[in-house]
This record gives C-alpha cells, sequence and structure tokens, in this order.
C-alpha cells in the first residue's frame, strides 16, 4: 500500500462545476492545505480570491479554454495571462480537438507553445480529452506535447463523456518525452484507483474524491 500522504501530495483537488460557490472554494481551499495537496483546481473568477486566502501554503490551478477547447488561441492566451496576473500557478489548457481530428498538426503544437509563453513560466498541462480521441491520436498528442514546451499531459477534462482509465495513462508513459509528466483526471474515485494509476505513471491525480474519502475515514 501506497503511503496516504503520499497520493495526497500528487491531487489537484479539484472543484471546477458552473454552481461552485466561494464557500465551496473556501473549503477546498482548507482541504487542500491540511491534507497537503499538491494544489486546489478552481475556475478562473475565483483564482485572485483563492490565492489572498491561502496565501503562499498551497498551489493555485485554473483551467483555460474550458472544457470545450474550441475558444481561439488568442483568447486562451489571453485567459492564461489574466489567471497568472491574478496569482494562477498552474495551469491546465484543453486542446482545440477539432484541429486534431483534421490533421492540424502544427497548429495545435504552435498553439500550447503559445500558451505556455503566456504562462510567464507557471506550469503548463494540456488536456487532450482522451475519450474524444484514438489511440492514434492520443500516440500523436504524446509527440505534439512533448515538443511543446508544456510540463504535463492530462487525460480529461470530467465534463465529457469519459474520464481517466488506466489504458491511457499506460498509453501515455510509453509515449511521451521523458521530461513530460502525466495527469490523470476524471472518475478516480478511490484510493485503490489512485494507487494504479500513480504506479502506472501518473505524476497529478484531478480529483475531489480522494479528500473526501479521506476525510470520511477521520
Amino acid at each position: 500500500m501506497m503511503e496516504l500522504k503520499e497520493i495526497l501530495s500528487k491531487v489537484d483537488h479539484t472543484l471546477l462545476a458552473q454552481s461552485a460557490t466561494w464557500e465551496e472554494i473556501k473549503t477546498i481551499c482548507d482541504d487542500g492545505i491540511k491534507y497537503e495537496t499538491a494544489s486546489v483546481c478552481i475556475p478562473a473568477s475565483y483564482v485572485r480570491q483563492a490565492k489572498e486566502y491561502v496565501g503562499g501554503r498551497l498551489k493555485i490551478c485554473t483551467v483555460i479554454g474550458f472544457p470545450n477547447g474550441y475558444s481561439t488561441t488568442a483568447t486562451k492566451c489571453f485567459e492564461t495571462a489574466d489567471a497568472v496576473a491574478n496569482g494562477a500557478d498552474e495551469i491546465d489548457m484543453v486542446i482545440n480537438i477539432g484541429w486534431l481530428k483534421d490533421k492540424k498538426y502544427d497548429a495545435l503544437l504552435e498553439e500550447i507553445q503559445r500558451v505556455k509563453a503566456a504562462c510567464h513560466g507557471k506550469l503548463l498541462k494540456v488536456i487532450i480529452e482522451t475519450c474524444l480521441l484514438t489511440d492514434e491520436e492520443k500516440v500523436k498528442m504524446c509527440e505534439i506535447i512533448s515538443q511543446s514546451g508544456a510540463e504535463y499531459i492530462k487525460t480529461s477534462t470530467g465534463f465529457s463523456t469519459g474520464g481517466a482509465t488506466r489504458e491511457d495513462v499506460a498509453l501515455f508513459a510509453a509515449h511521451v518525452a521523458p521530461h513530460v509528466k502525466i495527469k490523470a483526471a476524471g472518475g478516480i474515485s478511490s484510493i485503490a484507483d489512485a494507487e494504479d494509476f500513480i504506479r502506472l505513471g501518473a505524476d497529478r491525480l484531478g480529483t475531489s474524491r480522494i479528500v473526501k474519502i479521506v476525510k470520511a475515514g477521520e
């Protein structure tokens, strides 16, 4: 069994529901601090408030082009720069999935590079929404992200038809460059799930349930 502390240290404690209130955001920030999670992943509109609330005690992550990924590159870059100016430590962006289907690989690479530049040195995770892709498309995105300067490839938004699978994490591990880390997100509902994803190569887990399970067990 993996240490619970080790699992929690890889969790991006996430609340991205459209109805999320400040009280709820504050609670997940409190939990993130208490359980020493890697970050909290929250809507961009709460980043400044959350950053002021947590001080330096917890990293703040937010999402860009979320959840559909089809806003323009200029919009994604503006969103990113705005989030960083508001205090975001980490950025999770959604790719343009239609471009991938159209094999517009150069455009995908350029967009990720431009968003990375807008991060001003902050960590960038790239969400490819695996449930909508073929294995061939997933492998192609592993190659593109490996060239892009982004630090992470991420499975899912949690807002589409499916979340992270063990098969996808194993596929990423086999095809990304050594410097690219993996984030599994969506549908991670137990400690056993979390352990499996970490063993298969995930360095981060996007989930709200792991902290809930730990709290319920106290």
